[in-house]
């Protein structure tokens, strides 16, 4: 039986479709969307710096 967390402990916000399925795991819908929140720009920013990197090292 796993331990109540203490009064004192703060908890998480509640928000909408952040909380676990009854099932254990992270809904499907999130996950995507947080990948692509980060991946799309990291993706670009990468793709700036190569053809910035490739622009300075050729002239």
């Amino acid at each position: 039986m796993p331990p109540e967390p203490s009064p004192s402990s703060p908890s998480p916000p509640d928000l909408p479709g952040s909380g676990p399925r009854p099932d254990g795991g992270t809904p499907l819908p999130l996950v995507a969307f947080v990948w692509l929140w980060v991946g799309a720009p990291l993706a670009y920013g990468l793709y700036e710096l190569v053809r910035k990197a490739t622009q300075l090292f050729t002239g």
